[in-house]
């Protein structure tokens, strides 16, 4: 049995019924969708699995809500891609900051760029937009064209 096929049992066991889908498309990645409830649940249990390098987290804007996905690493060899969706009109989930301390300014980068609250994070002060930026304004969503954007942020006399 593969490595990658004893790692998706492990998780369809401890997990059941909080796991949406999961897959091994090819040979070191595996992809697993979860239930927005068991998110630190699945963080924990991979840590301890030692999925304990965060790579990254990344969010998409969906029809349905924004995906987040958080990519993680198991010695070098495997990488996780953990899935999840929350609600566009109030997007929340639980910070994973007591957790893994690293993903502190992943969570602060889709809280600038999606308006995902992270509850309980510490700081969700802005990481990468302006001090100026206008609140509740996320630039990742598709709901803001680059053109309105531009409107939105700058006056004319601002961009000659």
């Amino acid at each position: 049995m593969r490595r990658e096929d004893k790692i998706v049992a492990e998780i369809r066991e401890r997990l059941k019924e909080k796991i949406i889908t999961v897959e091994v498309p090819r040979e070191r990645r595996i992809f697993a969708y979860i239930k927005l409830e068991a998110l630190k649940e699945s963080i924990k249990f991979l840590k301890d699995m030692g999925f304990k390098h965060l790579s990254t987290i990344t969010g998409v804007d969906m029809e349905d809500g924004i995906e987040l996905i958080y990519h993680l690493a198991l010695d070098g060899s495997i990488e996780l891609s953990l899935r999840l969706k929350v609600q566009k009109d109030d997007p929340r989930v639980p910070t994973i900051t007591d957790i893994i301390p690293g993903a502190v300014l992943y969570e602060r980068e889709v809280h600038d760029m999606f308006g995902v609250n992270f509850e309980g994070h510490p700081d969700l002060s802005p990481l990468i937009l302006p001090e100026k930026w206008p609140r509740n304004i996320y630039p990742l969503r598709k709901k803001y064209a680059l053109e309105r954007l531009r409107n939105l942020i700058f006056k004319e006399e601002d961009i000659e």
